[in-house]
């Protein structure tokens, strides 16, 4: 303190106190050498918290959520590389080879699974955490089995894994659905969020930009980043700086990151901004399926209000519609320009929404899974709480009709029909096999 208090008086003018300029000179030395110490300090640990790999890691403090996602299987050797390889071949004529991460997530699956039967080369990446129950990421993972896909259990931050697979396979694009989802999850443990949606992106695009060839890269941003905006429908020219959730603010983070890694290094990027996307194999953690759980349970659901009773609604995505719009902008995608961490031309910079275009109440969801569950709902209506949750979204999806060729076609009722025909076969009727 006594030092940063002696700098503090170090007049401006030149010629003052030359008596002791040279215990001057010394304190203030000694000053700076703290400083560059202390400021090596503070990276260092930065670089520890966020991009060490777990082989680096023995803490048992490991075990929470940002720290278990670290943990991977073991890989390396010849016949790793071989189901690498095999998953990554392409069996199309104009096919692409592609690296999903968040493979066995919900859009993972379903954008994995429409790529290998198209005859893309794909090799998934998931590291299973447990946001929700992993049990269902099994069976995902057993599903793209199936169809060819092999996935790699591990995360995005193990810098010695994504090596090992820039290594195996040039591939020519990434789609990036690896992410800490949820809104009101982040008010737990904001960490997370951190941790896979900004430190994991940064790591990825860090290995991207050094491939020779560079990939083009698609990534999921998210709607939240509309937050507080009034206007609608959203378009993406919209302001996006008033985020409503920490998840929100770091979707908003990964496309400032994106768009720095495009004018720095050359990398072809494309971000989309998902709209409430529902189908079979979704995420429990959304109102529709777990709305449908607790319908069947007769348990009390809750049905929020703005305020003054206002209506609260969303713009319900159908995940076939979703995928065609992840598909349409894997296939526009530009080459990267860089090569080997050096820009060499403007790289292709692009973000769109996905949605449906035609929000529905969240009241006239219960509705509709009611009439398809054969079971009236109890309803609990309640004030919106103030955890990140918005009103409303709305999406103006012109953009993305115009330059992917977009097209939503699955209303809510045909998508929720066929969301309950799968919970249905998922949990009901394989509970009663097992019985």
């Amino acid at each position: 303190m006594s030092s940063m208090k002696h700098i503090d008086n170090i007049p401006s003018t030149p010629g003052k106190f030359k008596e002791k300029s040279s215990y001057n000179r010394l304190r203030l030395h000694f000053s700076i050498a703290k400083l560059t110490f202390w400021s090596f300090v503070f990276l260092g640990l930065i670089f520890v918290c966020f991009f060490r790999s777990p082989s680096s890691s023995s803490s048992p403090a490991s075990s929470d959520l940002s720290r278990r996602s670290l943990r991977t299987s073991s890989y390396d050797g010849p016949s790793w590389e071989k189901r690498i390889k095999a998953s990554a071949k392409i069996r199309s004529r104009n096919g692409i080879s592609v690296l999903v991460t968040g493979a066995a997530g919900f859009v993972g699956t379903h954008v994995s699974s429409a790529l290998k039967r198209r005859g893309d080369g794909v090799v998934g990446l998931d590291n299973f955490n447990d946001y929700y129950d992993p049990s269902l990421k099994r069976a995902r993972q057993i599903l793209l089995e199936g169809a060819g896909v092999y996935i790699v259990e591990g995360d995005i931050n193990d810098v010695t894994l994504l090596k090992k697979l820039f290594d195996v396979v040039q591939f020519s694009h990434v789609m990036h659905l690896a992410a800490q989802a949820g809104v009101r999850y982040a008010m737990e443990n904001p960490s997370s969020y951190v941790h896979s949606n900004i430190a994991g992106l940064v790591n990825l695009l860090e290995f991207c930009k050094n491939a020779n060839p560079q990939p083009s890269i698609v990534w999921a941003s998210s709607s939240s980043v509309y937050g507080l905006n009034t206007k609608v429908p959203f378009s993406e020219s919209d302001r996006t700086d008033q985020p409503a959730s920490l998840y929100a603010a770091t979707k908003k983070a990964g496309e400032e990151i994106a768009h720095t890694y495009n004018h720095i290094y050359g990398l072809s990027l494309t971000g989309l901004r998902f709209f409430t996307v529902y189908g079979p194999w979704g995420r429990p953690d959304m109102a529709y399926f777990f709305f449908t759980r607790d319908i069947l349970k007769g348990k009390s659901i809750s049905i929020f209000e703005g305020a003054n009773h206002g209506t609260v609604a969303r713009d319900f995505t159908y995940i076939d519609d979703i995928v065609k719009g992840c598909l349409g902008a894997l296939d526009t995608a530009e080459k990267s320009t860089g090569s080997g961490g050096k820009k060499k031309g403007p790289a292709q910079l692009r973000v769109f929404n996905l949605g449906n275009t035609s929000p529905v109440p969240v009241s006239d969801l219960v509705t509709i899974l009611e009439r398809l569950l054969k079971v009236k709902a109890k309803r609990a209506l309640m004030k919106l709480p103030r955890n990140g949750d918005v009103q409303f979204t709305h999406a103006n999806i012109s953009f993305a009709q115009r330059e992917l060729g977009y097209k939503p076609t699955t209303d809510l009722q045909t998508g929720l029909k066929k969301f309950v025909r799968w919970y249905l076969s998922y949990y009901v009727d394989e509970k009663k096999s097992a019985q």
